[in-house]
């Protein structure tokens, strides 16, 4: 759920102001009847707190399904799943005609430009947004924000780490399982990885390169402490590789306390730092790190193969950008 104060200007000038930003991690597109209940909870849950605690009126609340998860649903032959949970949730919150929107992949896509990258970028910022069940993003080729150029994967964060997982059987060792992970994402790469890259061609047209979703904000957070403050943090693939290995190898170290130990200026806000870390680290369990960090490096190695001066930025609000985006779109429309 994300709350925010949208002015007359966000599409142009992203000016919106986050209010409040919550996860409840329900893993819908495992489809299971547990997961399916959960889901269905916690979007409630949610739903009925934005009502009874925040005071928004039902009109300025907007329930939406991503592009993830309805192509996680076609993957595995689901998607009746989506319409089940979407009529419940209506008939729970008593509100038959509520809009419930499954947003299609280059929409989402396209408003996450929109709402994340600001307008002095726009047309020179090449977008990748990782999701829980899928990877989408692109950018717009033709100077204008009529043409937008679509890159896709069917591989995100939690589809790959339960790709990994059915691999493993009956050991669940995190070694094993890193074996495994390392098994899907050599697949995923030589099936849709260097051919989605390869085929967006935004080498010569972008030099930025933003990588939002769950897991850039997992990692902006977990490796710069002292940039809390910061919602875009600018690495490279060797810091990404590297911190990968300290996932797997010292993942205590990344507890919110063990972070803020590190943080030796004094103006940063070491209670803020524990904070925020112990939710990452709520939200991404081990596992989930891995394989999240695993994608972004195969994504991330495909540019950094091309052109050595492409610049990586992790970006932490990128669920609301697009949110916000689409609110905006959805109000003046």
């Amino acid at each position: 759920m994300s709350m925010v104060e949208i002015g007359g200007n966000a599409q142009s000038r992203g000016a919106f102001n986050i209010l409040k930003d919550t996860t409840i991690n329900t893993d819908f597109i495992s489809f299971s009847p547990a997961t399916f209940e959960a889901t269905l909870n916690g979007l409630c849950h949610l739903y009925q707190l934005a009502g009874r605690k925040y005071k928004i009126p039902s009109k300025n609340v907007f329930t939406v399904i991503s592009s993830g998860v309805k192509i996680q649903a076609q993957k595995e032959s689901k998607t009746e799943w989506i319409k089940t949970l979407i009529d419940s949730f209506r008939l729970r919150v008593n509100e038959p005609e509520r809009i419930v929107e499954v947003v299609d992949v280059i929409d989402e896509a396209r408003l996450s430009h929109l709402g994340i990258i600001p307008e002095s970028k726009r047309f020179s910022t090449f977008l990748i947004d990782i999701g829980s069940g899928n990877t989408k993003g692109g950018y717009f080729p033709y100077d204008n924000t009529k043409h937008f150029k679509l890159f896709e994967l069917t591989w995100g964060t939690k589809s790959t780490a339960n790709a990994a997982e059915k691999l493993c059987g009956d050991d669940n060792s995190l070694l094993h399982f890193n074996r495994m992970l390392s098994r899907v994402l050599a697949g995923a790469e030589n099936s849709e990885i260097i051919y989605a890259v390869n085929a967006s061609g935004a080498y010569a047209l972008n030099d930025h390169i933003a990588i939002s979703g769950g897991i850039a904000w997992a990692l902006a957070t977990l490796m710069h402490p002292e940039l809390i403050d910061h919602s875009v943090v600018s690495v490279t693939y060797e810091e990404v590789y590297d911190f990968q290995k300290k996932i797997l190898d010292n993942h205590a170290s990344l507890s919110g306390e063990a972070l803020a130990r590190t943080v030796k200026d004094g103006a940063v806000d070491k209670s803020e730092v524990i904070k925020t870390a112990n939710t990452v680290n709520k939200v991404f369990d081990q596992k989930s790190l891995l394989a999240g960090t695993g994608l972004l490096l195969k994504m991330m190695r495909q540019f950094k193969s091309i052109y050595e001066t492409k610049e990586f930025f992790l970006v932490k609000n990128g669920q609301v950008g697009w949110v916000s985006a689409y609110v905006d779109q959805s109000i003046n429309n």
